[in-house]
């Protein structure tokens, strides 16, 4: 997943947040001071580790549902926010927004969703909802600013968002997404950001039969763009800095493996694709891809390093390529993805892990030590 940043309200908007905020107080911890205690995992600051946590989930709203958290995938992002690496995040942060569970209740206005319902909760939990983006369905984009399910303001307490490394969590139904029961419910969690992330660009830039497709990265991104890839019936070649991940790749659907720190076979792949999807969150060179593409070649990136980019213009303007990024989808395209995965078997390789292991897991991420996402089974929080 990508980041998503807060852009900063209108005038007007902040001193209604404001003004309803002191309506409604706001505890230390950032939730209201009334609702549900419920267990969590928190970091107090971006050098600590994450540890048990109790926060308040908000009195259910008319339009709300209650979602018993069954599963909730660890995202690259979780770790970026936790230790501030994007400068936004705001302590005590619970992270998680892959989140799998099943609907405990609703509130009155509610039609979209009933108790016992397989749900999934994404990336963002709100938006202005009418603005021209939104109206698109486009509520990632939002020109307001769309609410993140952790670490930011509710538009209209402004408390702080909680995600998903908890035993709850009440989302708007509008931001509720239905599952379906024919996947493993643990594998479909990553689908909310990993698959969403994927899936999107390369829906938008219509990659599918006779696309020369080139995934950069094999990890959570990168496995479900090599599925979702192979199943839109693209040609897909997997770059790899790893010459041990070529058998992984070409099970997940990838024709080709070519290996990134071979000179030889970076030259030989000089003008070849029509679309390259890169993944990688680390730091790298870009402009080493930019080359692989043919003319009018399209590269987008859906990882979000820590450090700028140095980008050479030259890499573009020879062939007329260009350099795009994507973020998650709104919530209709992600309902599409989610069905999309249901018909055709799609979801993700993981690995399920107690909550009480994830600081262990978040190391692992940064070793690149899984296949390919870690999964927390949220019944292992007391």
């Amino acid at each position: 997943m990508k980041a998503q940043k807060k852009k900063p309200s209108p005038s007007g908007v902040a001193k209604k947040s404001a003004t309803k905020a002191k309506e409604n107080p706001v505890s230390q911890n950032g939730s209201a001071k009334r609702g549900t205690p419920t267990a969590a995992y928190a970091a107090q600051a971006k050098d600590t580790p994450l540890a048990p946590f109790q926060i308040q989930r908000r009195d259910l709203r008319p339009q709300d549902v209650q979602v018993e958290i069954l599963y909730c995938g660890v995202c690259h992002s979780d770790i970026h926010m936790v230790r501030n690496e994007w400068g936004q995040t705001i302590y005590p942060v619970v992270p998680g927004h892959e989140i799998v569970g099943r609907v405990a209740g609703v509130g009155s206005k509610v039609n979209k969703f009933k108790k016992g319902d397989l749900v999934g909760v994404g990336v963002i939990v709100d938006s202005c909802r009418e603005c021209a983006n939104c109206r698109r369905g486009l509520e990632q984009y939002c020109l307001v600013g769309s609410v993140l399910t952790y670490s930011a303001h509710d538009k209209r307490t402004g408390e702080i968002t909680q995600g998903g490394y908890s035993k709850r969590i009440v989302v708007d139904q509008d931001f509720v997404l239905r599952i379906s029961d024919a996947l493993p419910l643990a594998a479909v969690a990553p689908l909310l950001c990993a698959g969403i992330t994927t899936y999107s660009p390369l829906r938008h830039w219509k990659v599918g039969k006779g696309t020369r497709l080139g995934v950069v990265g094999l990890g959570g991104l990168g496995h479900m763009a090599v599925k979702f890839g192979a199943s839109f019936g693209a040609e897909v070649t997997m770059l790899s800095t790893s010459p041990e991940k070529e058998k992984d790749a070409r099970r997940l659907g990838a024709q080709r493996f070519a290996l990134t720190k071979d000179p030889r076979q970076m030259k030989s792949l000089a003008g070849y694709f029509d679309f390259i999807i890169d993944t990688v969150s680390a730091e790298h060179d870009y402009n080493a891809y930019l080359k692989l593409l043919k003319t009018d070649g399209v590269m987008a990136c859906v990882g979000l390093p820590p450090t700028p980019p140095e980008i050479k213009i030259g890499a573009l303007m020879d062939g007329r390529r260009s350099l795009s990024a994507s973020g998650i989808g709104g919530i209709p395209e992600t309902q599409e993805m989610l069905d999309y995965c249901a018909e055709h078997g799609i979801s993700s390789d993981i690995e399920m892990i107690d909550i009480a292991d994830v600081n262990k897991a978040y190391e692992r991420v940064l070793k690149g030590d899984v296949r390919y996402r870690f999964v927390i089974d949220m019944a292992s929080l007391a």
